[in-house]
């Protein structure tokens, strides 16, 4: 019976050099494989967006009686001051005088800068002839942008010809500023004559001038 029959005899494999680099690169790839699983997912970092930053306002404080209006706040200078001519309000240019004749001149002006004209300002004769015509102090102040009159009283001279007097402001310090603005005037003729009366007021009378005289006729005695 055991020739008739066969016994199978296991077969035992056979463990080769690159059998074992197999075994050891699939059992490294499973391992990574594995490893990147237990790994979390990476999460996008949100992007933090500064806010608004405040602004702080300051609040101004008005003073009780500080000044309003334009030029308000202004620390004065020489250059923030300045004049400019309107008009001849009276006595325009090439006016024709006598010798001696009294008369005013306005002038209309406006402040065009940005300081106030102060009480005290000064509206100077600066060259020319000034006519009789003295300093005007401003007796008040005028504010940038308004408009005002100076008058100025004069007596044309005995001078025959044209003649004229520029004038010019003045600030505090003695420092002329804005346009510079004049008198025209055309003398011309004699002085006029005043009539003169009596310290007492009263008219003199005429003389009466006798036109004949009239002889007494002598009678004779008998």
């Amino acid at each position: 019976m055991s020739a008739c029959g066969s016994k199978e005899v296991d077969a035992t494999p056979t463990f080769s050099v690159e059998l074992a680099q197999t075994l050891a690169i699939v059992t490294f790839s499973s391992a990574l494989t594995q490893t990147a699983m237990a790994m979390p997912t990476n999460t996008s970092t949100p992007t933090l967006t500064p806010s608004p930053t405040s602004t702080v306002t300051l609040a101004i404080t008005k003073t009780p009686g500080a000044p309003v209006g334009p030029g308000a706040g202004i620390v004065p200078t020489s250059s923030c001051y300045s004049m400019a001519f309107v008009s001849d309000v009276t006595i325009p240019d090439n006016t024709n005088m006598k010798p001696g004749q009294k008369f005013t001149k306005t002038w209309r002006v406006r402040n065009n800068g940005i300081c106030a004209w102060e009480s005290g300002f000064k509206f100077n004769f600066i060259g020319g002839d000034a006519m009789g015509g003295i300093t005007l102090t401003l007796d008040k102040a005028v504010n940038p942008g308004a408009e005002t009159e100076l008058s100025v009283a004069m007596t044309a001279p005995n001078t025959s010809g044209s003649i004229r007097g520029n004038w010019r402001m003045a600030n505090a310090t003695g420092t002329n500023f804005g346009d510079e603005v004049y008198v025209l005037i055309v003398v011309s003729g004699s002085a006029s004559i005043t009539s003169t009366s009596t310290a007492t007021g009263v008219p003199v009378p005429a003389t009466a001038t006798p036109t004949a005289t009239e002889t007494p006729t002598e009678t004779s005695e008998p």
